[in-house]
């Protein structure tokens, strides 16, 4: 074994058992590594889903708990507050600018966010028949509805600064129109 060039190449001594110390399960075999069982599988099994009968209701169902629902109701709900904040700042910048009583502004911004919980309200609706019911998939957040109500309040504070006469001949002094 002297004429060997590399060092690791050398055959390991064996050592004779102490005591007290336990003898391995296996001893040496050239090309096998000793690897102990899987603790836990790494995937679960699905369950087994039976197929139920047509006509059958969702009374049956597994009911979840009321603020698991809240918590799906406000993920994504930072696209309605950026809308709503949106519409406020030009809501109150045409209030402002057309003068006199703020009382009938007022109104029209309330209803405004009334029908803007409206249409969230739908677009729910309508992710429910359609995600849930016909394809079967499973919503975790409303972040589809919140999109939808940021985008119609968005265009409503549009429409808001559209009717702003000094707004309005600004832009147009921006474009050169």
């Amino acid at each position: 074994m002297a004429d060997q060039p590399q060092p690791w190449a050398e055959r390991t001594v064996e050592v004779p058992p102490q005591a007290g110390v336990p003898q391995q399960r296996d001893p040496y075999r050239r090309g096998v590594a000793s690897v102990g069982q899987r603790r836990t599988p790494r995937t679960e099994p699905f369950p087994v889903v039976e197929e139920e009968p047509h006509g059958a209701g969702w009374s049956d169902a597994p009911r979840r708990p009321l603020g698991w629902h809240v918590a799906q109701l406000k993920r994504g709900g930072e696209w309605s507050a950026a809308g709503a904040l949106f519409a406020f700042v030009c809501w109150g910048i045409w209030a402002i600018s057309g003068g006199g009583d703020l009382a009938a502004p007022l109104l029209i911004f309330v209803l405004s966010l009334l029908v803007a919980g409206g249409l969230f309200a739908l677009a729910r609706l309508v992710g429910r028949l359609v995600l849930e019911r016909q394809m079967g998939r499973v919503r975790h957040s409303a972040r589809g509805a919140h999109l939808v109500t940021a985008v119609f309040l968005t265009g409503l504070g549009v429409a808001w600064l559209q009717q702003t006469e000094w707004v309005v001949s600004a832009w147009n002094w921006i474009t050169n129109n």
